[in-house]
């Protein structure tokens, strides 16, 4: 029982480090380790059915019609992760973003070959939904940010919209809030200061959000299960344009043309994928990282398989 809750829980420590950072996502975690399918069902059997056993006061019943237990190993680990990981990952990410993008490159890159993979027959609707899948994220990365924005109804979609993101493989919750303006007021102040007026509209954004959209997904995978593979496996190859390592950034500016400032800080609007300009010693490191990536993806794919 206690490798079982340890287990789960580091695959939630995985998905809650990767809902971190814009650009990677939590559900493409959760499909690389092998619990995505039942994290969704999971979510959606909160049902009328488990209502009423919660009214009926039987816990019991209700945890097994919910596999509560797998989900409370789970959703420990995103938030031990992204309670413990949001001051790391903003200090690393001031000093050494090439290196943190690379890691991940690689990491999303085995990625697609082994989600892809699972793919059982590969059909003309299939390649359409990867085509589809790709373009759709490539067309995300590419849109500007919205500014910050503190209503209360506005943090509630921000919550929804950032949930749903995050249990889709390859679409980054974290860059969806990152393009509605509100990544760092969410993800990194209102986190690190535990700003409870800004962190509740989200949570609840977030509960309605995540059994709403396990429905949807739960329906798509049991009807359409290869092309749902096939969408997914686009939305994580398109995300590697926004996971490329080296980036410019475009600051935000004013109608004058001034920069905007947040906290005597240059605002971010966008990154932009450049090419490094010499083949240098920083180059070789992020390469060695990617491949460090790669081979993170292939040892979980390799232990999922014995465990088989």
């Amino acid at each position: 029982m206690l490798k079982y809750f340890i287990i789960n829980m580091l695959k939630g420590v995985g998905m809650g480090i990767a809902n971190v950072i814009p650009g990677v996502s939590g559900g493409t975690i959760a499909l690389i380790t092998g619990i995505f399918e039942r994290l969704i069902h999971a979510l959606k059997s909160f049902d009328l059915k488990a209502l009423k056993l919660i009214l009926k006061g039987n816990i019991r019943e209700f945890a097994s019609h919910t596999d509560l237990y797998f989900l409370l190993c789970v959703f420990a680990g995103v938030l031990v992760a992204v309670f413990s990981v949001a001051r790391l990952f903003d200090y690393l990410f001031t000093h050494f973003p090439v290196y943190i993008w690379s890691y991940f490159f690689g990491l999303i890159l085995a990625s697609v070959y082994y989600v892809g993979r699972s793919v059982e027959k590969w059909t003309t609707g299939v390649v359409l939904a990867l085509i589809a899948g790709t373009a759709i994220a490539i067309v995300i990365s590419v849109l500007n940010p919205a500014v910050e924005n503190r209503n209360f109804f506005y943090l509630i979609l921000c919550g929804i919209a950032g949930v749903c993101s995050m249990i889709l493989p390859g679409i980054s919750g974290s860059f969806i809030l990152l393009l509605m303006g509100n990544y760092h007021l969410i993800a990194i102040e209102a986190v690190n200061t535990l700003n409870f007026s800004i962190l509740m509209p989200v949570a609840m954004g977030i509960i309605v959000g995540l059994i709403g959209f396990s429905h949807f997904l739960s329906w798509v995978f049991r009807k359409f299960k290869n092309q749902t593979i096939g969408i997914l496996t686009g939305f994580i190859l398109g995300s590697l344009l926004i996971i490329w390592p080296w980036k410019e950034q475009i600051l935000a500016l004013d109608p004058g043309g001034n920069v905007l400032m947040k906290g005597g800080v240059p605002l971010v609007e966008r990154y932009e994928a450049i090419l490094p300009e010499t083949f240098s010693a920083e180059v070789i490191t992020a390469l060695v990282i990617s491949l460090l990536g790669v081979g993170t993806i292939y040892l979980i794919e390799t232990l999922a398989l014995e465990k088989k």
